[in-house]
């Protein structure tokens, strides 16, 4: 078997490129402060939202951005309040419709995901909070859940007229 033959023989027309991962905005709020640091015992009720929006650019390229924002309480006291927008550029060529929604429903925030719970761990401690770690997300399995639903909803629109 010649070098050539390990080669591959077909060129994939798709391509992906990420150019840019930024912090686009961040906002830390201890409504609380400083009374919250004295409560005695510190286990807060901590629940976290995530959205993701993409804006086509020109010339193949998008802007992805994933929203995530942390809410901790205690009892009935916020503690603190995190929203961190991550985003990214990212060069989508030679996709299908479908596979592109994938991509910047799916994919890019998956990329994206790791830097935004950083950004969230290093304010929540600069705020002289516990450091706070977000469990990791599996985002095409959310992206394909959504597509799932919508598809649902669509269907019984179309049966209930």
């Amino acid at each position: 078997m010649s070098e050539t033959d390990n080669q591959a023989t077909t060129t994939d027309p798709r391509k992906f490129h990420i150019h840019k991962i930024y912090l686009k905005d961040v906002s830390f709020e201890t409504p609380n402060s400083p009374d919250i640091f004295g409560e005695q015992e510190w286990k807060p009720d901590v629940s976290f939202e995530l959205r993701n929006t993409a804006k086509k650019l020109k010339d193949g390229f998008h802007e992805v951005v994933l929203s995530v924002t942390v809410t901790a309480k205690l009892g009935d006291k916020v503690a603190y309040l995190v929203e961190v927008h991550q985003a990214g550029i990212f060069s989508l060529e030679g996709h299908s419709d479908e596979q592109l929604a994938e991509m910047v429903g799916g994919y890019c925030p998956g990329i994206l995901f790791p830097f935004a719970r950083e950004a969230v761990s290093d304010v929540v401690t600069k705020g002289s909070f516990p450091q706070l770690l977000l469990a990791p997300v599996n985002f095409l399995a959310l992206y394909q859940q959504h597509i799932t639903r919508q598809k649902q909803e669509g269907a019984s629109r179309a049966t209930s007229h």
